[in-house]
């Protein structure tokens, strides 16, 4: 049988199969933006009844001990191996043009711009977002939150809304603990281990490094905490279906908010660019 023979014959399932894959991707595609659109109509509603009374201000405060000190470990290690590993790939790089004494800033830029807050986001997305969903989920489908509006309690002011701006306030903290941890890992490395001059290394930082350059991780890592925090909560106060349904909204919790920070990661670095060229900031 002839290649044109085989495709006349099985063209019929071969334009089936490609149908049934390009709108499978165009209709997941469809969906992620319409929950997305969701959980941001969801938060912005949701973070208005925070100055509402009654004010909840101890379940922010354990909201914040719950995402920020219990991801406090996770985050110091993640940051240190980061630094080490960053660093030394910089360093070999650099080694080959005899450029080593730019490590310290390259790292510096690095991970102050991009790699503290994302990784800070995708940590925290999927350790704290997760529980998030999770517990609101089970609370959904055991009809905890349905007794609570039954008794006049405000579900989302009491549920949702210290949970998303417990997440505004601890993930820049997060966020300059790991690029504080990391810095140390990178400085260790280049310094006690591939031998680069101490003074060189932190001088080369503090030329390079501006405040706009910390400013901008820190605004990525709180716009990324409302991310998660937003997306992860509609999913769990939204849930159904029992354990099977509570799972599926953790699960999709989570992932979306990893998707949705990766993409706003790319937009917020243009848009951070453009305002601090317009407004003549360095950084």
């Amino acid at each position: 049988m002839t290649m044109v023979q085989w495709w006349l014959r099985h063209r019929q399932k071969l334009n089936t199969f490609i149908d049934r894959a390009l709108f499978g991707v165009i209709d997941r595609a469809l969906r992620f933006f319409y929950v997305s659109g969701q959980a941001v109509m969801f938060a912005s509603q949701s973070c208005g009844l925070v100055v509402k009374r009654p004010y909840r201000f101890d379940e922010i405060i354990r909201h914040m001990e719950f995402i920020g000190n219990r991801s406090i470990l996770i985050i110091c290690l993640t940051g240190a191996f980061t630094g080490l590993a960053l660093s030394y790939q910089i360093y070999l790089g650099f080694k080959l043009v005899n450029a080593t004494n730019l490590v310290g800033p390259t790292v510096a830029l690095g991970i102050t711009r991009e790699l503290g807050p994302v990784l800070t986001g995708l940590i925290v997305a999927a350790r704290a977002g997760g529980a998030m969903a999770a517990r609101l989920g089970t609370m959904r489908v055991s009809e905890q939150i349905d007794a609570l509006e039954v008794m006049g309690v405000d579900a989302r002011q009491y549920l949702v809304a210290p949970r998303i701006f417990a997440a505004f306030i601890t993930m820049p903290l997060l966020c300059a603990v790991f690029d504080f941890i990391a810095m140390m890992g990178a400085s260790l490395l280049c310094i006690k281990v591939l031998g680069l001059d101490e003074a060189v290394f932190w001088d080369k930082i503090q030329q390079w490094i501006e405040p706009g350059d910390i400013n901008q991780g820190m605004l990525k890592a709180a716009v990324f905490g409302l991310t998660f925090s937003a997306i992860c909560t509609h999913r769990g106060f939204t849930a159904k279906g029992g354990a099977k349904g509570v799972g599926e909204a953790t699960n999709e919790g989570v992932v979306n908010s990893m998707v949705l920070i990766i993409v706003a990661n790319y937009l917020l670095t243009n848009l951070i660019r453009v305002f601090y060229t317009v407004s003549g900031i360095k950084g």
